[in-house]
């Protein structure tokens, strides 16, 4: 999995985000702090993630992605 470039993808879409993420063989795990993400419930919130990663999922390099999404007020 090119962990970088999953890192620039979701950069790019969510400018000044705070981002963790760990790749255990196929399967992500993804911590997102990001105002991005204000007024949106929870499955809003993973399926915008979802939609950025659809390409990396659909070709099998991502099997499994668990995340949390949360705003900066959330966060603090």
């Amino acid at each position: 999995m090119d962990v970088p470039a999953i890192e620039a993808v979701l950069r790019e879409k969510l400018p000044q985000c705070e981002l963790e993420l760990v790749a255990e063989g196929n399967k992500l795990s993804v911590k997102i702090v990001s105002d991005e993400f204000a007024g949106l419930s929870r499955v809003k919130r993973q399926q915008k993630i979802y939609a950025l990663l659809d390409d990396r999922i659909k070709s099998g390099e991502i099997h499994a992605v668990s995340m949390m999404t949360q705003t900066l007020e959330e966060a603090s």
